[in-house]
């Protein structure tokens, strides 16, 4: 893309002619417009205005290049930084979700190993429940056995058996192993 004369002058639409005659007097963009030069002075030096006017064109065209140029590169950076952002808004949305999974998968372990605890606190008191009962049912068996090897030694001697005092108990023992 080329152009004839510097941006301001392009800006602000000023005709070629005065676009030429601005770019003979620096970068004060109004002197061009209101030279302070007499007309027969400016007239005499236009092989220097021409060659001072393409070069600063060229300088002014390579600015306004640069100028496009950086324009470009800090949209490229706008896009890339807004592309990183919303990478991190997915992370952290996924996070998050991944977040209240392992809370909910927490909270329902945390309610399972209640449950089990409750379990275990039945479990044991059954147990202790059996066991009791289990020691009673040794001790019947143990006075069954006397009762009955005194009944043979009162058999074999008497002849005769007979419940004595201790038949009582061993019926309330074996009435309590049967409830």
């Amino acid at each position: 893309m080329a152009f004839s004369g510097c941006m301001t002058c392009i800006d602000m639409q000023i005709s070629p002619a005065m676009a030429k005659q601005h770019a003979g007097f620096g970068s004060d963009h109004t002197a061009g417009l209101f030279p302070t030069q007499p007309a027969a002075a400016a007239a005499a030096s236009w092989p220097e205005v021409d060659a001072v006017a393409a070069a600063e064109e060229c300088v002014d065209q390579r600015r306004f290049r640069r100028r496009i140029s950086n324009r470009e590169s800090a949209r490229r950076s706008r896009a890339r930084k807004q592309r990183h952002l919303n990478e991190l808004r997915d992370s952290a949305a996924l996070l998050e979700r991944g977040n209240r999974d392992l809370a909910a998968r927490a909270e329902a372990a945390r309610d399972g190993l209640a449950l089990a605890l409750l379990a275990n606190a039945k479990l044991r008191a059954e147990a202790a429940a059996l066991s009791r009962r289990l020691a009673a049912a040794r001790r019947a068996l143990v006075l069954l056995g006397r009762v009955y090897a005194g009944a043979d030694a009162v058999a074999s001697v008497d002849g005769d058996c007979c419940l004595g005092s201790t038949d009582i108990e061993i019926q309330q023992m074996v009435a309590s192993l049967i409830a």
